[in-house]
């Protein structure tokens, strides 16, 4: 049975906002005006209120050929969640305006926003706004995340200190390699049309890459632990990428041992396929959102247990270079080669 697509023209942009609309439930006290206004409106409740914007570009970031639109929405609200995180934040609210051409029909935007509303739901955020318009160049995302924190609470970039223990959640590289199955069986598929693209035993390779999650279980466990960073950011270009940005900020260097970091098996395994060493994805593969932060040394009782946690180094002085130590203990510097957007 033939599905039933609704062209946008049908709608227009204002039949498609309301159509958008249907189904947004407010969750959040702060939140006093969503959709349907001028502007929506918050209330921060004498808290600080961050924001970050992210842009999402067919092409660039995303190839529909294997990027369900679901799953799309659904990864463009945790990219913008994580920012949130990593500044200790609770996200809030969001606003997401979508830029798309005619090739796309009311169905398929129904499919992006299922994701997008999922994504709010199990992060308690509140979609609020945004705005639609017609694309010459497929799909484009804009969102932007809100978030609430105690003044007190707030964590920068700039804050770590000499000595203070370097500590990453989750593993690293799978979103990576998640990314060249996929871009592996795309050129399968557009030489041999007919064949199957084989990505079984890979599944959570796929997803880190397809669905990632960003770790509101972070600052949740930093607070039930009473551990405030020192410093923290979201991993989106890459641990050795995001490593050096604290390093810039804080004025201090980094140290790394190489032996420490946390990779899944089937990264690994992935990586062997490839023939790449698994460290190279690790360092420089990006879109984890994972959190990358620094705590005092006096917090390491309380901290070195802790699940999904790994403490992976140190932090130097200001005069130190970025290192990583490998696990032959040759002493490398650390170099940023992950995504570069321009």
């Amino acid at each position: 049975m033939e599905q039933h697509r609704t062209e946008l023209s049908e709608l227009g942009e204002f039949g498609l906002i309301d159509h958008i609309s249907k189904g947004v439930d407010l969750h959040q006290s702060s939140s006093l005006l969503g959709i349907g206004d001028d502007a929506a409106m918050v209330d921060p409740n004498g808290q600080a209120m961050v924001m970050s914007t992210d842009l999402l570009c067919e092409g660039v970031h995303f190839n529909l050929m294997y990027a369900p639109l679901k799953h799309l929405g659904y990864k463009a609200i945790m990219v913008n969640l994580s920012d949130i995180y990593a500044m200790n934040a609770t996200p809030t609210q969001v606003l997401v305006s979508i830029a798309v051409s005619n090739r796309f029909s009311v169905e398929a935007v129904n499919e992006l926003y299922d994701g997008i509303k999922t994504a709010c739901a199990k992060h308690d955020v509140d979609l609020v706004g945004g705005d639609v318009s017609s694309s010459t160049s497929g799909l484009t995302i804009s969102v932007t995340a809100c978030g609430l924190v105690n003044e007190t609470e707030v964590v920068k970039r700039s804050g770590a200190q000499k000595g203070d223990l370097l500590i990453v959640s989750g593993d690293l590289g799978a979103a990576y390699m998640g990314l060249q199955i996929l871009e592996r069986e795309k050129e399968v598929f557009q030489a041999a049309p007919t064949a199957q693209p084989d990505l079984s035993g890979f599944e959570y390779l796929l997803e880190r890459q397809l669905k990632p999650e960003a770790r509101r279980d972070v600052i949740e466990l930093l607070a039930q632990l009473e551990v405030i960073p020192t410093s923290m950011i979201d991993i989106s270009d890459g641990l050795a990428s995001e490593a050096l940005h604290l390093s810039k900020s804080s004025n201090k260097s980094i140290k790394i041992y190489e032996e420490k970091l946390p990779i899944h098996p089937q990264t690994k395994e992935a990586a062997d396929q490839f023939n790449l060493d698994v460290t190279t994805p690790a360092l420089n593969g990006g879109e984890e959102y994972e959190s990358l932060f620094t705590v005092s040394q006096g917090h390491y009782d309380t901290v070195k247990d802790a699940p999904e946690w790994t403490i992976i180094g140190y932090v130097g002085d200001e005069e130190g270079d970025n290192e990583l130590i490998t696990k032959s203990g040759q002493v490398v510097p650390i170099q940023a080669q992950g995504w570069k957007h321009i």
